[in-house]
């Protein structure tokens, strides 16, 4: 990737912004969008992804990080969070562990000590 990144940031020659629309502006979300949503609605197996925005995308790969069994710091890490309580904050809800399974777990250790 890091091969790939340098060779379009020569593509631009000069100072400025390696992604966007100009060498002096940058890209802006809406933009990035509507160029994903044109490539999804030219390609029939992707047509259902023309409603699919980034948000949507990025909530998804969290989400399924989280079911893959991805800590939340390498999640906060991958993710861009500023740290881990913004990670628990957005996704708490959908990672391992509630209250039972806690009391269970305790349960289960105490009585390996007795």
């Amino acid at each position: 990737m890091r091969s790939l990144l340098a060779a379009h940031r020569l593509q631009r020659v000069g100072e400025g912004y390696v992604f966007g629309s100009a060498l002096t502006s940058p890209f802006t979300p809406t933009a990035v969008l509507r160029r994903a949503r044109l490539r999804w609605a030219k390609v029939d197996a992707l047509k259902p992804l023309a409603d699919f925005g980034l948000h949507e995308a990025r909530h998804t790969y969290a989400s399924l990080m989280i079911d893959a069994g991805v800590n939340a710091k390498a999640l906060t890490e991958y993710t861009g969070h500023e740290s881990i309580t913004v990670t628990f904050d957005r996704y708490g809800h959908l990672m391992p562990g509630n209250h039972e399974q806690a009391a269970a777990l305790l349960d289960a250790y105490l009585g390996e000590q007795a």
